[in-house]
């Protein structure tokens, strides 16, 4: 019997949600035969076999986390013994446990034992596993749907009826109606709530890659928050000029375009914001890798645009139309989401004026570039209409204090601000 394990699919991925199994038990497989979906840091990948052989096993149910090199699923190959060699040994065992529990037992855990088989169904074959939680937990197993060979109650089925509160009824309907004496004084149980009615969702996927990823970056990360308003008149009329001349060559030059050029210009100045804390040390990287966040339906992801300083404006509106793509097509790979070292999210395509992001953890912060409002403004004594938009960043505050996040967030906007609107190359 092969074990296939949990892999480790990118160099700070630790653990992995199973989203989709490809296979079930008894199908068989050829070595490099996809296995399963498995979405870690935010990406799907697929996991393959190892061998030729039969499912024999799947270890980990769907929408399960485990950690790194868990063991997930077993195959049988030509060199392992036969179903039945194995289904036999798996009855000796269960045999061999149960004859172990009867010659230990003193005369109060026979009285328990006949007491829970008076609630086995009749005729069935119950593992020593499932009595226990049987017992444990006061459940009659004719209540329970079996879905084992010929109807059997298996491990799965009855912790899936206790998760469904199914455990009991009879028991907790009591107690509800009952009055309690604690401490000589008279409580009366509370009433159940029976008006509030509403549906369950099954946090999984990459909703729950989310929520755990965002759990650690509050509960590691000190976030400090700073907002500057910034005058984008310049920037608005600039891409307004090429908008049409890029959109015939199929490139969407957009305003989001020219903040992530921006940042990657401040972050060689400040290279202290391009960087990770890990532990006693904080890590300065030599690459800039702009992370961006796509929507696809209900799913987010958050892409990297890679070398980004490297790149024209024209190279970072490609970048970002690509990976948009991708995104909303579910095709991003774990390539395309490693390696980011700060992340800039365009907030302000919701109609968004002001928020506070939360840090994409290890990074050192994150700028939200929110809507560009046309508003009235005081220039030298006169007003003017011009467009403004408010860049607010979220930083860590074990690395950056204040003055160097403010200088930089300046000098985001002096580069915004002094963009020439007349610029012929982009």
């Amino acid at each position: 019997m092969e074990i296939i394990k949990m892999p480790k699919l990118g160099e700070s991925v630790h653990e992995g949600t199973i989203e989709e199994w490809l296979v079930q038990v008894g199908d068989a497989v050829s070595e490099y035969d996809p296995l399963c979906e498995v979405l870690t840091d935010k990406v799907t990948a697929e996991v393959p076999s190892l061998y030729d052989g039969v499912v024999k096993e799947i270890l980990v149910e769907k929408g399960e986390t485990v950690s790194v090199g868990t063991p997930i699923l077993k195959i049988e190959t030509d060199d392992n013994t036969s179903n039945g060699e194995d289904t036999k040994i798996e009855e000796v065992e269960d045999k061999r446990e149960q004859t172990k529990e009867s010659v230990s037992s003193s005369a109060q855990d026979k009285k328990e034992r006949r007491q829970t088989d008076a609630s086995k169904p009749s005729g069935m074959r119950i593992s020593p596993v499932v009595m226990r939680l049987a017992s444990e937990n006061n459940i009659d197993l004719n209540d329970v749907k079996g879905t084992g060979a010929l109807g059997r109650v298996t491990k799965k089925d009855i912790e899936k009826f206790i998760a469904s509160g199914g455990s009991n009824k009879k028991q907790v309907q009591e107690t509800k109606a009952e009055e309690r004496v604690i401490d000589n004084v008279q409580v009366e149980a509370p009433k159940e709530v029976s008006h509030l009615k509403g549906s369950r969702i099954s946090v999984t996927g990459v909703r729950k890659a989310i929520a755990n990823k965002m759990t650690q970056s509050v509960n590691e990360i000190p976030h400090a928050w700073l907002m500057m308003e910034v005058d984008a008149t310049n920037l608005v009329a600039l891409r307004n000029k090429h908008k049409e001349n890029f959109k015939k060559q199929g490139v969407n030059l957009t305003y989001f375009t020219f903040f992530i050029d921006a940042v990657t210009k401040a972050l060689q100045e400040y290279p202290i914001l391009n960087s990770t804390w890990q532990g006693d040390e904080i890590l300065v990287h030599d690459d800039i890798n702009i992370s961006i966040a796509v929507a696809s339906d209900d799913n987010l992801y958050v892409p990297v645009i890679k070398d980004a300083d490297r790149l024209s404006i024209k190279g970072i509106a490609e970048e970002v139309g690509t990976l948009a793509t991708l995104g909303r097509s579910n095709k991003l790979t774990q390539s395309h989401m490693s390696g980011g070292t700060f992340t800039v999210n365009n907030t302000g395509a919701f109609g968004s004026v002001q928020s506070m992001g939360i840090i994409n953890h290890p990074q050192a912060a994150i700028l939200q570039v929110e809507s560009i409002i046309k508003k009235p403004v005081f220039i030298n004594d006169m007003l003017a209409a011009r467009h403004m938009v408010n860049l607010c960043m979220s930083i860590d505050h074990r690395i950056l204090d204040g003055l160097v996040a403010g200088k930089f967030l300046s000098r985001v906007k002096e580069l915004i601000e002094n963009i020439d609107p007349n610029q012929s190359n982009l």
